[in-house]
């Protein structure tokens, strides 16, 4: 009997109500994590980045491939992941090794940051769509009320355009501030971006000029220690 006094349109209704709030948790979810993100991935400021990069072109200089990996290590944020690759792909040549770092970075970090933007992007262009078949929907109530009933009571009418006019506003509620949260995400998504590319392009200068100057992986590293025996007897004078 209880089912039998619900209508189609209170069923959908409801259902309108959850599908909004449905989509209100994912949207936020995703856009929460997309901050997070990013916060994790860029230094607070550029002199921190600076800091960082003065410390790793130091140990460059010397050759020290292995002290600069393990000084990156642990470290979550783009930079240092980079160095970090870059330094267990140095066998690869610089070429190949900047390729490979810069293929990791675009598919670790910037497609994932892309992928949770576009569940973002989904969120805040179906809640007014959901919201207006809930309009839809409440509208209808309406008129069947009016066509079924000899005397309409203004309440029963009102219910029914209450949901009509309520879903379309949960539906822009919801859409109008992911909308304000994306685009500073976005920003901040381009600042970091500006950053890493600042820092790998330093990096990418010394990294380069490394591996010319210590072909052999530095003086510290079990090739070199073979190979400088061989270049002092070659360069050790006759007798």
């Amino acid at each position: 009997m209880l089912f039998a006094e619900i209508s189609i349109f209170d069923i959908i209704s409801q259902a309108t109500y959850g599908a909004l709030a449905g989509a209100a948790l994912w949207g936020l979810y995703s856009a929460t994590v997309v901050w997070a993100r990013v916060n994790q991935k860029r230094f607070k400021s550029e002199d921190e980045q600076d800091v960082f990069m003065d410390d790793v072109e130091q140990m460059l200089k010397v050759g020290d491939f292995e002290g600069v990996a393990e000084y990156s290590d642990g470290d979550n944020r783009a930079i240092p992941q980079i160095v970090e690759m870059a330094m267990h792909h140095r066998g690869l040549g610089y070429k190949r090794a900047r390729q490979f770092v810069l293929d990791r970075f675009q598919r670790d970090v910037m497609s994932d940051l892309e992928y949770r933007l576009s569940w973002v992007s989904t969120v805040i262009k179906s809640a007014p769509m959901i919201g207006l078949f809930g309009t839809v929907f409440g509208m209808m109530g309406a008129f069947k009320t009016l066509a079924t009933s000899e005397s309409v009571e203004p309440s029963l009418l009102a219910g029914d355009i209450n949901v009509a006019l309520r879903t379309t506003a949960c539906g822009l509620a919801i859409a109008i501030p992911l909308m304000i949260l994306v685009a500073n995400v976005n920003i901040k998504i381009a600042k970091m971006e500006d950053l890493v590319g600042s820092g790998l392009a330093r990096f990418m200068t010394q990294y380069k000029e490394a591996l010319l100057k210590w072909p052999n992986g530095g003086p510290t590293s079990p090739s070199a220690a073979a190979a400088e025996p061989v270049e002092a007897v070659m360069q050790s004078p006759p007798r």
